[in-house]
């Protein structure tokens, strides 16, 4: 950790990962209680990724990821109260209520999805990327994917593309040990996913996940490489999820020591601890943050219950950008 970080950072850090775990728990809660229905993939153990990006980009920068994507969109600046919304399919979501958990989207605040195609992302975000250096942009993309996409071939023709045509993008592997229920020793000769850059003669390096200052520092060094028209860079930032790949998911692959032990290294923890002994952040103002979060998820659960349901009109709308397409009727 070379870098000094303000205690604000810290302040910012804290706040905004405990938001997505407290949202993601809630989330789990309301699932059960069926009040959300379908696929739901929780981010809770990840929280750093989303905070050390962060911190390292520019509201301008785009962002770009698999069906994993809660906690990046909150992060990215979409509500909680819309994508709770979203969650329960409600008109007031961030898509509308037409997506649900895996295809959260947001326009204005540079979030792209959100998709439920493994790997599908990878190529699109090389093509935000494109647009980025057509336009002449300084923006770079961020193109978030699990280890499980890394066995996907739109990764290698989309690697050989970027690297031909030096695209403004990060490709950010979230590796979180597991492909559903497959670990990485078990589908891959290849166990340390950045060394994949290699063959494309990327740049490309490992990342401790669970720390966020980790995780800046290298997505800085990235995008500052790809606003200086440097090219693509691979960073395989290795976290760890404490929930199932999905809520339906019993978690028979791991044992329970393993998720103790990536317990042990919580990245919400470690930045409460540094507030409280680098900074002496008193238990009070810690509080304060907590009661701040609580209020804001509560209220994105009081917002989604009272939503109203997406129109019927709604069904065939947002199916393609020409409004008057002639082969789509009701």
């Amino acid at each position: 950790m070379a870098t000094k970080f303000s205690k604000e950072t810290y302040l910012y850090w804290y706040e905004l990962m405990l938001l997505l775990r407290r949202f993601e728990e809630k989330a789990g809660q309301l699932y059960g209680m069926q009040k959300i229905r379908g696929f739901c993939h929780l981010y809770i153990g990840q929280e750093a990724v989303a905070a050390g990006c962060m911190t390292a980009t520019t509201p301008d920068d785009k962002f770009i990821t698999a069906y994993r994507d809660h906690g990046l969109a909150i992060a990215k600046g979409i509500s909680a109260k819309s994508c709770m919304a979203e969650l329960y399919g409600k008109a007031t979501g961030c898509s509308k209520g037409k997506g649900g958990s895996m295809h959260f989207f947001g326009l204005k605040e540079n979030f792209f999805g959100g998709h439920g195609i493994v790997g599908a992302q990878i190529g699109t975000g090389a093509g935000l990327a494109f647009a980025e250096q057509y336009l002449g942009t300084k923006n770079a993309v961020l193109c978030f994917f699990g280890d499980g996409a890394a066995r996907q071939g739109m990764l290698h023709e989309t690697f050989n593309m970027a690297m031909l045509w030096e695209l403004p993008v990060v490709f950010i592997c979230e590796n979180n040990h597991y492909a559903m229920g497959t670990s990485v020793a078990r589908s891959s000769k290849v166990l340390d996913i950045y060394k994949l850059a290699d063959a494309y003669e990327m740049p490309a390096d490992s990342v401790d996940g669970m720390l966020p200052e980790e995780v800046h520092n290298a997505v800085l060094r990235a995008v500052n490489r790809a606003r200086e028209k440097g090219g693509p860079t691979l960073l395989e930032i290795k976290t760890y999820r404490y929930k199932g790949h999905s809520m339906s998911d019993p978690q028979k692959y791991r044992t329970k020591e393993e998720l103790e032990e990536y317990k042990e290294k919580d990245p919400i923890e470690h930045v409460g601890k540094v507030l409280r002994e680098q900074y002496n952040v008193s238990d009070a103002q810690m509080e304060e943050i907590h009661e701040r979060v609580r209020l804001e998820v509560e209220e994105s659960v009081t917002f989604a219950e009272e939503s109203p349901w997406p129109d019927d009109s709604e069904v065939l709308k947002d199916v393609y950008v020409q409004e008057d397409y002639p082969f789509i009727t009701d």
